[in-house]
């Protein structure tokens, strides 16, 4: 009798870690870098290493930048198909009137990239790491 009891509890569990993992399926992680120091929404980027992580397949995305494994900034964002895979990593600047602005995420592998906030800026420049 006992062990029907677990074995039901054991079930649930079961079913309850698929459920979780099928929500988390549409979770995307990509890491990069940042060589000087940008905005993001009004949050200032150290040099560093980041992880950018959003939910969906976009085009309109929540993309939040996590370093050290804390969020440090959240930001809409537009996820861009390209016509083939990156061939490296790159993050674009954009000079605007709040200094430089983190513009763009392209990741090494991947047929999409990240466009960061609204407009282009008419000057950016891409860091390539």
């Amino acid at each position: 009798m006992k062990f029907s009891g677990f074995l039901r509890f054991a079930m649930f569990c079961f079913a309850l870690t698929l459920a979780a993992s099928g929500f988390a399926a549409d979770t995307h992680k990509a890491n990069f870098q940042v060589s000087e120091s940008v905005q993001v929404n009004g949050t200032e980027l150290a040099p560093g290493d980041y992880v950018a992580k959003w939910a969906g397949d976009g085009p309109d995305v929540q993309l939040n930048i996590y370093r050290n494994g804390t969020s440090v900034a959240t930001v809409p964002a537009k996820l861009v198909q390209l016509d083939q895979k990156a061939s490296f990593d790159a993050s674009a600047v954009r000079n605007g009137s709040g200094g430089r602005q983190l513009s763009n995420l392209q990741f090494a592998g991947k047929k999409y990239s990240l466009e960061i906030g609204a407009g282009t800026g008419a000057a950016a420049s891409a860091a390539v790491k």
